[in-house]
């Protein structure tokens, strides 16, 4: 189990350039990633989003790649004709008002459009090393958000064991909850009908009336639902959606019991139960 929230960092030479990576990641319910690279290496954008899609399921996830030249390679070029006409144009207005000190080349090649550089970068080479770069710190990245992962997973666990205690004491006293409705809608029964309506009768109507207010059935889905959430934890490698879509199930068979009991102690299982269910989903919102 992993959780959405991760961090790595990675820096590496490469002879003539370094590498920069950061990797982070928050809580979404869906994957969204943004990735950022140097503008001549946009293409590479689509190749980074692809290997993060393939390690992670959910969450908003940033990827910062920063290359740095320690030795940048740089071509100049020389415009002949540009010199030439400039040579020829000075010379020419020098002449025209008596200057004899012809232009040196110090001042030619200053002059705009005469020399021109351009940065050589070697795109295939900077791909090749990003993507290993980026492996080595997505290890990293992966291995913070399992470490998270056992936290939270202990912590669920530990929830998991409050909701337990609300079945546990549920069953404990289902059958003196059953008796006392059943006696206090005989006694009821019995007030209101008075001799007109025989026991037998009663009885039954009691019976019919008891169908609708026992909780053995929401005993026996809240212990399934409480199984799942304790299945998908240990099996499910990415348990966060199914964990909150098992929650809303255990919810509502915990208010079938609460509105339908009348016992104390099952009253604050319930309530414990609820805080403990709505701890859990908080903390399914940071699964993966």
């Amino acid at each position: 189990m992993k959780s959405m929230t991760g961090f790595a960092h990675g820096e590496f030479t490469h002879g003539t350039y370094s590498i920069t990576i950061d990797i982070k990641s928050y809580n979404s319910r869906f994957l969204e990633l943004s990735v950022y690279v140097p503008s001549f290496m946009n293409t590479l954008e689509f190749q980074i989003r692809d290997f993060l899609s393939s390690g992670i399921l959910r969450g908003k996830v940033e990827v910062s790649v920063k290359l740095k030249e320690l030795n940048p390679a740089v071509s100049v070029n020389c415009n002949e004709n540009y010199l030439k006409k400039y040579y020829e144009e000075i010379k020419r207005s020098a002449r025209a008002a008596g200057i004899k000190e012809n232009p040196g080349l110090k001042t030619l090649l200053s002059l705009e459009g005469v020399l021109t550089s351009e940065k050589e970068f070697d795109t295939e080479n900077y791909a090749k090393s990003i993507m290993e770069d980026l492996e080595t710190v997505f290890k990293d990245f992966d291995s913070s958000r399992i470490k998270e992962g056992m936290a939270l997973k202990k912590d669920l666990e530990e929830k998991i064991e409050k909701l337990e205690e609300v079945l546990t004491t549920t069953k404990k006293y289902s059958a003196e909850m059953e008796e006392t409705f059943k006696n206090n809608l005989k006694t009821r029964l019995q007030e209101v009908a008075g001799d007109l309506v025989d026991e037998q009768r009663i009885l039954q109507e009691t019976a019919l009336m008891l169908v609708k207010y026992t909780i053995n059935e929401e005993i026996v889905r809240l212990a399934a639902h409480i199984s799942s959430l304790r299945d998908e934890l240990e099996s499910n490698p990415a348990p966060g959606k199914k964990i909150d879509f098992i929650c809303q199930e255990i919810n509502r068979e915990i208010n079938t019991i609460g509105s339908k009991n009348q016992n104390l102690e099952v009253a604050k299982a319930v309530i414990n139960g609820k805080d403990s269910l709505e701890n859990i989903r908080e903390q399914a919102k940071n699964v993966e």
